[in-house]
């Protein structure tokens, strides 16, 4: 609870709240003085109240003054302040101080600084949600004092409940004369604090904005609303009235709202900035898009975007074509190899459309005549400019020319002037200006349109040394200021490009090979357009594809149609984005779309933890002793941790960071240790040191630790001096290479026996008939040689599992029941490992392929990696401290122990999922493992 007192700080403690209040007032201020000039000043007379409205006096609570104390304790100093800092007051930052303290002696400076920077942080965020806190108890206070000052009606008049009322849009409102009532909903786009009983605020609502005046007898109204943030959204009522002056910062300047009621319908939040004063960076904006979209600039910019694809239709619809829609999926690249993005098709290679090109040309084989279609475009071009974009929308058209491919100019010129025409007259214009000044765009009724040799001797006459081949963007950009200065247009063609920058279709010069039938369109020097004539003999486009090195391999479709007889044809492909960013200037072409996609969007993300109330690197929360172990394997595990579970397993946890090791004690001389330890990483050292020493000092036990990742086998061998080597590896699979599921005689043959396959979640009914069989195929395995890891209980931890069986009706007694023939368990590893094929049981009587089957479905419903477990390499491979007739010996008799065993059966079994090798370790201590204490590490894993 916050008291209302003095503020006796001293002078060494840091006053976090007066700091809060003065960045918040000094911004308030800067606001109010921009403002002056555009908001109108009703009552002269309560300026002297200005700053009466801003924040109550009061002072920290007790909470806040420990967390003033802890931040200055965690603050750098010299190293002899360090252990003061530590132990301090038991109840300041408490956490911090333990974790820090605890794990002292094993961590090292780096660690240590990390611990300190973390606790800072959460130090820094107690303090700002104390702040919050107490502002929060501050306003219950003061609704309180409304509630008793402030009659039914006067409170009704604001808050969070709002009577439904029909609503009007800004536009609306300001269509309807003076004197009238209006409801509406905006948001509040800015406010002018003058006073606790006067406001002035700003109402957006997509382009259009209103200002409002809200003056009252008593303050509690007015800085109820004074505490909202921009981007709130509010309901208001309201008289229309003119106001005294032209309301400059609104758009609707000749009218206003007296405020009679608002309602909140939705709060916002934590803004990264204010729509008001935006941030002048591209990152800033684009990084916080949703917010940046509602600016009135960009709400004005998207309404173009759709102008020009809705004059797009208008056009080509009234020309007599026809809209398609092509597949974005296509078996091979249609430009360039290097530019397409590979994507996974059901376990096949296809790629993302570069364009619609081949489907376009295939569709005028098909006799369309002529097409068009709106659409998205992937190209994987590296290009951080501002010119790229990884996935663009395209304007593409294409049609069978009666004479040339110039009849295709004039199709996308006549397009290009509608949107210049229309552009021109829209209010939107000069609110894209707002925040993107341009220039009106100048362009001709007849189009020039240049050949590209004259475009290049116009450059050489400007002094740049060009080649007859395509111009660089810094060329194109100059010969657009050429274009100008000679033609006095900012849009032209420029025709004939050389055949060495053109794709395989394109149909070259009759008159001269070098040069070819296709032609790009520019604005301001940027090209916004590419097309051309296609070849359409199928023996031509076959000798050219061959020429340029091209494959005829998933093209197969596309040569068909050539093959059938294709009509002379032609085509171009638009950026829209382009079009918008380089006639209205935007400077980047990024914000001509809505959410930009380029080489640095949709970044790798930190791995979240599925239990982050069980991360290692953070203190233990007040009153947990240990986490639970099957949260830790669903946030580090892999496939062997999940052996853990099982009785036999002994669980060692690492005081400090509450990591876990689990370990069996064999013959009271070995402490057999599987799988790397729970914890973070950057922990794994300090946690496997910890442990060694426990089972040295503690147990008095030889550690053999097993199938350990290569990480976990440097620090024994490197930092313990321990001997290693790798006869095991972790089977892994990618899942998304089987997203199919059973295909081909695999899923006839489940057809065929009437079984039905599918992921579940066991009642007791299923649990029941599925132990029933399990009991039946450990019997008939009764007597065999097995190596393994764990015990088959499948209803352990089931929260981080996931059932799929195989079922099929059977008659049992005169009725039906479902047999479970085959049934595959998957656990939940730690999100860099995936998922774990922990069990597949095959059930007696179960015809072949069935459990293969019932795998594929499993691997089918995941995502990314899945591991089978470990399986036997096919050679022992030395490692650390390893070698000579040491390893000749151990090798040879690893040799015989897989053959004797056959322990290479499951290995060839998970092939044929297409499993691949990773290979985990074996690690055992120098003079403490002799080659006949190897019969101790069989033992351990046979039945």
């Amino acid at each position: 609870m916050s008291c209302f007192c003095a503020d006796n700080k001293s002078k060494e403690e840091p006053d976090f709240t007066s700091s809060t209040t003065t960045t918040k007032s000094s911004t308030s201020t800067n606001n109010s003085n921009k403002n002056n000039s555009q908001i109108n000043n009703h009552v002269s007379s309560n300026n002297n109240n200005n700053n009466n409205n801003t924040r109550a006096p009061g002072c920290l609570s007790l909470k806040m003054t420990a967390l003033q104390n802890a931040f200055r304790a965690l603050s750098p100093r010299s190293s002899a302040d360090h252990g003061a800092r530590t132990n301090g007051d038991a109840h300041i930052n408490g956490h911090a101080r333990s974790r820090s303290s605890g794990s002292s002696s094993s961590l090292g400076k780096a660690s240590r600084r990390t611990e300190e920077r973390n606790a800072r942080k959460e130090t820094k965020a107690l303090r700002l949600q104390a702040e919050r806190e107490e502002i929060e108890e501050r306003r219950k206070l003061e609704d309180q004092l409304a509630m008793q000052e402030e009659d039914d009606e006067t409170r009704a008049r604001y808050g969070l409940a709002m009577d439904a009322k029909e609503l009007l849009t800004i536009r609306e409102v300001t269509e309807l004369p003076a004197g009238n009532e209006v409801t509406f909903r905006a948001r509040i786009h800015h406010q002018r604090n003058v006073s606790k009983h006067l406001d002035f605020l700003l109402f957006r609502d997509q382009t259009h904005s209103i200002q409002g005046v809200l003056q009252h007898d008593t303050s509690h109204f007015v800085k109820w609303v004074q505490r909202l943030e921009p981007e709130s959204l509010v309901q208001v009522t309201g008289t229309l009235q003119v106001p005294p002056e032209p309301v400059r910062s609104a758009t609707h300047k000749d009218l206003e709202i007296k405020v009679y009621s608002a309602h909140v319908v939705n709060a916002a939040h934590d803004l990264p900035f204010d729509n008001y004063e935006p941030p002048e960076t591209t990152h800033a904006r684009l990084n916080n898009r949703i917010l940046d979209l509602r600016h009135p600039s960009n709400q004005a910019l998207f309404r173009i975007r759709a102008m020009v694809t809705r004059k797009f239709h208008e056009v080509l619809d009234r020309d007599g074509f026809i809209e398609i829609q092509t597949p974005k999926l296509q078996p091979a690249a249609t430009e360039s190899g290097a530019e397409v993005f590979k994507v996974n098709y059901f376990g096949r290679r296809a790629f993302l459309a570069q364009s619609p090109q081949l489907a376009k040309q295939m569709t005028v084989s098909a006799d369309f005549g002529k097409v068009y279609e709106i659409g998205p475009v992937f190209r994987a071009e590296n290009s951080n400019t501002k010119r790229h974009l990884a996935e663009y929308t395209g304007l593409d058209i294409e049609m069978a020319i009666q004479k040339d491919y110039h009849e295709v100019i004039h199709q996308v010129d006549t397009f290009i002037k509608e949107v210049f025409r229309t552009l021109q007259s829209m209010p939107e214009l000069q609110l894209v200006r707002e925040r993107w000044p341009s220039d009106d765009i100048v362009w001709l009724e007849e189009t020039p349109i240049i050949p590209f040799t004259e475009g290049l001797q116009m450059l050489r006459d400007d002094g740049i040394d060009v080649e007859e081949e395509d111009l660089s963007t810094r060329n194109e950009i100059r010969l657009g200021e050429l274009v100008k200065e000679k033609y006095k247009t900012d849009y032209y063609v420029l025709d004939k490009f050389p055949a060495n920058a053109r794709p395989f279709y394109t149909m070259k010069d009759a008159k001269d090979p070098k040069w070819t039938n296709s032609f790009d369109m520019f604005i301001r020097g940027q090209e916004i357009c590419s097309g051309g004539q296609r070849i359409h003999d199928a023996a031509r486009l076959r000798e050219n594809m061959k020429s340029m090195g091209m494959s005829e391999d998933g093209m197969e479709y596309y040569l068909a149609a050539f093959d059938l007889g294709a009509p002379p044809h032609a085509g171009a492909g638009l950026g829209l984005e382009r079009i918008l960013a380089w006639t209205l200037q935007l400077v980047d072409v990024r914000y001509a779309t809505m959410y930009h996609r380029d080489p640095k969007s949709l970044p790798e993300r930190n791995v979240r933890l599925p239990h982050p109330d069980c991360d290692t690197k953070h203190a233990r929360p007040e009153g947990i002793r240990e986490y639970p172990l099957e949260k830790l394997i669903a946030n580090y595990g892999d496939a062997t941790n999940t052996s853990w579970l099982d009785d036999r397993f002994e669980v060692w946890r690492h005081a400090s960071t509450g990591a876990a090791v689990g370990y069996v004690k064999k013959d009271n001389k070995f402490a057999m240790i599987t799988g790397d330890p729970l914890c973070d990483p950057s922990q794994v050292a300090d946690v496997a040191k910890a442990f060694v020493k426990f089972v040295e000092k503690d147990l008095k036990l030889t550690p053999i630790w097993m199938l350990v990742s290569e990480s976990v086998q440097d620090v024994l061998g490197r930092s313990l001096g321990w001997r290693t080597l790798t006869c095991v590896e972790e089977q892994r699979v990618d899942a998304d290479k089987h997203a199919a599921g059973p295909q081909g005689r695999e899923a006839r043959k489940v057809e065929r026996e009437g079984i039905d396959i599918e992921e579940l979640r066991p009642d007791d009914d299923f649990m029941r008939r599925a132990d029933s069989a399990i009991e039946q195929w450990m019997e008939k395995r009764k007597g065999k040689k097995q190596v393994h890891l764990t015990e088959i209980r499948p209803w352990v931890d089931m929260d981080h599992r996931r059932y799929f069986a195989a079922q099929k009706d059977v008659d049992e007694g005169g009725k039906k029941v479902k047999k479970v023939v085959a049934m595959v368990v998957l656990a939940q590893l730690a999100p860099r490992h995936g998922w774990q094929v922990k069990w597949a049981l095959d059930m007696p009587g179960t015809p072949s392929g069935i459990i293969e089957a019932t795998i594929q479905t499993a691997l089918a419903a995941m995502n990314g990696p899945v591991t089978f477990g470990a399986g036997v390499s096919e050679k022992l491979v030395p490692g650390a401290h390893l070698g000579g007739v040491r390893a000749k010996f151990l090798a040879k008799t690893y040799d015989t122990i897989i053959k004797s065993l056959r322990l290479n059966k499951k290995s060839e079994f998970r092939e044929k999922f297409g499993a691949y090798g990773e290979p985990v370790y074996v690690c055992y201590p120098r003079m403490g493992l002799g080659v006949r204490d190897f019969k101790h590490i069989i033992q351990f894993f046979e039945d």
